[in-house]
Parts: structure tokens; C-alpha cells; sequence
């Protein structure tokens, strides 16, 4: 009796190791297509940043020299706006430092008002000091308009940008089709950070 329970008590053990490693490997298999998404999202996520960049520098050449000039530059190329009486948008992102990705961030917003209809747009912070680097990359994320002076950048006739924005902590482009637009409030939208 003591060999037949030594029997039974190695087959449950093997039992148990040959199901513990079958299910290790199904979650690893799982977990190596999701990353393997991500990764793939992430590159075409990088890819837009730089061509939003592109796109920004042609259309407003100043904005190159503030670029250089600023602690970081956040993009987000393509927030979703969504709204009929309550709208909503969001947008994926990434921050660079000195041209270096240092993080990847969300974007999203509300409001309630007569609204109608749907629209794409592309927008980049430009964090001009250290302190509003430092509000972006917090665990609690960021309010914009909450705490940092921002301004959505003013550009004149001349395809310049006036005095009046070039002096805030984050000066903001926001651009669609057309190409740039003025007189938007970026107040309210809530911008966090992605674990990795």
C-alpha cells in the first residue's frame, strides 16, 4: 500500500508539472503576441511623431528653433474627437528629449456643449522648461491649463510666430488637414504616461 501511494503521489506531481508548464507556455505564448502588437503599434506610433514633426517644421519653420531650444516636445499625431451634444477625444503620443524617445503618453478630453461630427487632428507640445517637463512626466499625469502656462502658439501673416506665445512654458501647435489652426483651447484635455 505504502509503494502504490509513492506511485500515486509521483503521478499527481508529474501531472501538476506537465499542466503548470503546458499553461506557463500558453500564457507566454500570449503574452509574446500581445508585445509583439505592441511593439509593431509603438513603430508606426514613432513613425507618425516624425512626420508630424516634418509636417509641423515645414508649415511653421520657427517652431524647429523652439524645438531645440525646449526641455522636451510632445506629439500626439493623431487625436479622435468624437461628439454629438458630448464630445470626447484621445490621442497616443510620444515625448522626446533632445530628439530621443523618452516616453509614450495618452491623450484625452471632453466637453459638453451643440456639437456635432467627428475630426483628426495633430498636436505638439513644446515644453519649454523644465518645470513643465517635469508636470508631463509625473505619476499623476497632466491637466493642461490645470498648472503650465500654455499657450497655443499665435502664428502671424508672415508664417512666423508672435512674441506673444514664444514666451510661454508650453507652447502647443495644433494642426489638421488645412494645416494650422489658432483660437483652440486645449484646456481640460488630460495627458498621462503609458507603462512600457
Amino acid at each position: 500500500m505504502a509503494r502504490f501511494s509513492s506511485i500515486n503521489r509521483t503521478a499527481v506531481m508529474l501531472l501538476v508539472a506537465v499542466l503548470g508548464s503546458t499553461a506557463l507556455t500558453a500564457c507566454t505564448t500570449t503574452s509574446s503576441s500581445d508585445r509583439e502588437s505592441r511593439l509593431s503599434q509603438r513603430a508606426q506610433l514613432d513613425q507618425d511623431v516624425q512626420q508630424t514633426l516634418d509636417r509641423l517644421y515645414r508649415s511653421v519653420p520657427d517652431a524647429r528653433s523652439l524645438a531645440q531650444q525646449s526641455e522636451g516636445v510632445l506629439v500626439f499625431p493623431g487625436v479622435l474627437g468624437a461628439s454629438f451634444i458630448v464630445g470626447a477625444s484621445h490621442g497616443d503620443g510620444s515625448l522626446l528629449m533632445d530628439g530621443a524617445k523618452a516616453g509614450y503618453y495618452t491623450t484625452t478630453s471632453g466637453s459638453i456643449g451643440f456639437q456635432a461630427g467627428a475630426q483628426s487632428q495633430a498636436i505638439v507640445y513644446l515644453l519649454m522648461t523644465e518645470k513643465a517637463l517635469n508636470r508631463v512626466r509625473s505619476d499623476n499625469g497632466w491637466s493642461v491649463g490645470a498648472s503650465a502656462g500654455v499657450a497655443v502658439a499665435d502664428i502671424g501673416a508672415n508664417g512666423q510666430i508672435t512674441n506673444a506665445t514664444a514666451d510661454k512654458e508650453v507652447i502647443a501647435f495644433v494642426m489638421n488637414n488645412q494645416g494650422i489652426q489658432g483660437g483652440v483651447s486645449l484646456n481640460g484635455a488630460k495627458i498621462s504616461k503609458v507603462s512600457p
